[in-house]
């Protein structure tokens, strides 16, 4: 097209509940609470777009990255593994309890979903998710992003 190369790219957002708290915090954060996250996904074609022309129907994304936020993650209380509270929590409500292996600040939830959760979700359909923005509030957010 005219000589350019372009990037397309699909995006998707889904919304869950969760608590956490953020070990050695300096202020609040670092007490038990929740928000209403909303997860933005944005993926690309690693081999360019399908015989219909799309990255990936956008159903897919949510029977994959938004489906499992909902299994694992929504109305659930993440905890980094080295938290001192994971113990006593877990014995109290085990169903409840999420350990991760990060501190559950927004920006490593947003790397933890582009590295770790969403490569095998996505690999079978050839594509791969190159952004994830994380929003704790309206306000705040953190976003993570594959550097090429």
């Amino acid at each position: 097209m005219n000589g350019k190369e372009y990037r397309i790219r699909a995006e998707r957002y889904h919304d869950i509940c969760f608590g956490h708290r953020v070990m050695n915090h300096e202020s609040k954060c670092r007490h038990l609470h929740g928000h209403n996250y909303r997860f933005y996904f944005v993926i690309e074609a690693m081999e360019g777009l399908d015989e219909l022309g799309r990255v990936l129907d956008f159903s897919v994304i949510k029977e994959t990255l938004c489906q499992w936020l909902e299994e694992h993650w929504d109305h659930r209380f993440l905890l980094f593994v080295e938290d001192p509270y994971l113990p006593t929590l877990e014995q109290l409500s085990p169903e409840s309890i999420v350990a991760v292996p990060f501190n559950p600040t927004a920006e490593n939830i947003a790397q933890y979903m582009l590295s770790t959760i969403a490569p095998p979700l996505l690999e079978p359909w050839g594509c791969r998710l190159v952004e994830c923005r994380v929003e704790e509030t309206r306000k705040c957010a953190a976003t993570a992003h594959i550097n090429e």
